[in-house]
């Protein structure tokens, strides 16, 4: 199959968050919604995907679930076979979790492009509980599953050898 374009047109995409995601750092308020600076920011009108995210989602915690939906994109934008499932699951789980409306508002604005887009998933369902941690800890993907949550007082301490590949406190391995 010939996908280049579609591959491409991914890439562009890829772009246009880090570019958007740029934008926001530079308004210096990390606590702002994004949705919110979307609409009264004139460098941030021309990306409609951001109109799309959870309402109460801030810029801070924007660029963390952008990261995480989006770091797998490069190495499978070259790969042999396109696995189309991941490119797209991982998006609706970091950056979508909990928000069907914007998904599907996502999704469709991104089979403008490449028609293939969010198809072959299994039905989302929405978040019912306001406690992020929870939410969170429920949906955690197999990555997230796999690291215990420190209390951040006890990771940015003086020069002391913590995490990999150091144990954690109080692990045993």
């Amino acid at each position: 199959m010939d996908d280049r374009f579609d591959r491409r047109e991914l890439l562009l995409h890829l772009g246009d968050v880090l570019e958007a995601l740029s934008c926001l750092a530079k308004t210096g308020r990390p606590d702002a919604p994004v949705a919110q600076l979307a609409a009264q920011q004139g460098s941030l009108q021309d990306f409609e995907f951001l109109r799309m995210v959870a309402p109460r989602m801030t810029v801070a915690e924007f660029g963390a679930r952008v990261a995480s939906a989006f770091f797998l994109w490069p190495k499978e934008l070259l790969e042999t076979e396109l696995n189309r499932n991941t490119l797209a699951s991982t998006v609706r789980h970091d950056l979508f979790n909990g928000n069907r409306d914007g998904w599907e508002a996502y999704v469709a604005h991104m089979q403008r492009k490449v028609g293939w887009f969010g198809t072959g998933l299994p039905e989302m369902t929405a978040s019912t509980s306001n406690d992020k941690t929870y939410a969170a800890a429920q949906d955690a993907s197999p990555v997230e599953a796999a690291v215990e949550a420190e209390p951040l007082g006890e990771w940015d301490g003086p020069d002391e050898k913590k995490g990999w590949p150091w144990p954690q406190p109080g692990s045993t391995s």
